[in-house]
């Protein structure tokens, strides 16, 4: 009686532990994101940033999650948090997945004042960051600071340089004047392309005539296209986020600001740009782009309807989604969540995503797409950092 109830335990114990052994091997695999969901920055997030992740998180548990090393596929669990377009909510949210959530990966949160705000404590915690919606010149000083941080979307620089390249190219081909007004949001992301692009345009042989900036979240964006319209400008450029995009386009067709060149920055690319203006959005200039040619592109569109219900953007989503490639294909390679050894293999890797073949130097992507138009419909790359399917500008003729 006892050597059975001893061999029924011992069944018991070993069924459990088998049982356990199961489980653990089925442990998913902790995703953080922080971004915003309120706030500011809350309706690009909504277009770039969330519904790529899910997208992403969909993909990989449709393939029955990530393999590792031991042969076992790891689901992946998506832990959220609203940032609220405050840097200090960056900070914190960031610090509670780490800390208290003990998430494996966080995606680097959206906008560039947020992602720089954050990335300090990423370092301290030895997460990889691969800032997919922060644009900078600071790439190299951040870099050796940050031996974790990897930049995918651009340098201001080249972001003024281009838009410099084809506003030049007009004034010498007599297509327009070189008299530009440009205005920008008083953000990092905003500031910094704005001091980049002063010398950048002088040098261009372009003139600024209005030179203006605002507070992120302005309500009251009519005395700035007012401005703007006094100074007889020949173009316009902003460099504005989304809530401003579509606000300065408003006004500049009510107040009519009318030029041959009229560029917005972040959300041009977004559908819902098109949607709201329609024929109106044709030959508009902004931030982006993508090879619309693509296959890898299409099936990304296509997936991204099917799955999050809502149509993509024409720039920075496909780039969310292609570091997240980069992360499942280096969490692969290693074949473990060792986030040391997924960081040196992100570092030394080559990664196909949908945007093409990627390999960082020097923890930057140095071919990318700086300015996309609205042609027929599709906001299609007309200038790049070397991408290939690169489209001829065209004028804007009113509104």
């Amino acid at each position: 009686m006892n050597t059975r109830r001893s061999m029924t335990l011992a069944v018991l114990a070993l069924g459990a532990s088998l049982a356990l052994g199961t489980a653990q091997a089925a442990d998913p695999i902790k995703i953080g994101a922080v971004a915003p969901k309120t706030g500011g920055l809350a309706g690009g997030a909504a277009v770039t940033q969330w519904p790529s992740i899910k997208l992403w998180v969909a993909d990989v548990n449709g393939r029955g999650g990530l393999k590792m090393k031991d042969g076992s596929k790891r689901m992946l669990e998506l832990v959220e948090y609203d940032d609220r377009t405050n840097p200090g909510e960056t900070i914190k949210a960031v610090e509670r997945l780490a800390t208290l959530d003990k998430v494996d990966f966080i995606v680097s949160p959206y906008g560039t004042g947020l992602v720089l705000a954050s990335a300090p404590v990423f370092a301290k915690y030895g997460y990889p960051q691969i800032a997919v919606s922060a644009i900078t010149d600071k790439t190299a000083e951040l870099a050796a600071r940050y031996p974790g941080i990897f930049f995918t979307l651009g340098t201001t620089t080249a972001f003024a340089q281009s838009v410099a390249d084809i506003l030049s190219k007009m004034v010498k081909e007599g297509k327009i004047g070189k008299r530009v007004a440009m205005v920008n949001v008083a953000d990092a992301f905003g500031i910094e392309l704005a001091t980049a692009a002063r010398p950048i345009f002088a040098k261009a042989g372009l003139e600024v005539v209005y030179d203006k900036s605002y507070p992120l979240g302005t309500q009251d964006l009519a005395p700035v296209v007012k401005g703007a319209k006094a100074a007889n400008p020949d173009a316009f450029v902003a460099w504005s986020y989304p809530p401003d995009t579509f606000g300065l386009t408003e006004l500049a067709k009510i107040e009519g600001l009318n030029v041959k060149a009229y560029y917005t920055a972040v959300a041009t690319c977004f559908p819902a740009f098109a949607g709201k203006f329609q024929a109106s959005a044709e030959n508009v200039l902004g931030a982006g782009g993508i090879n619309v040619d693509s296959p890898e592109m299409a099936g990304y569109y296509e997936r991204h309807q099917k799955v999050t219900g809502v149509g993509a953007d024409y720039w920075a989503g496909p780039v969310t989604y292609a570091s997240l490639q980069v992360l499942e294909q280096a969490i692969e390679a290693v074949g473990s969540t060792d986030r040391k050894a997924v960081t040196e293999q992100i570092k030394q890797g080559s990664f196909k995503t949908v945007l093409g073949d990627w390999k960082f130097k020097n923890q930057v992507i140095e071919q990318f797409w700086t300015v996309g138009q609205w042609q027929g419909g599709k906001f299609v790359g007309v200038a790049s950092t070397g991408k290939s399917g690169e489209k001829a500008v065209k004028l804007k003729s009113g509104w």
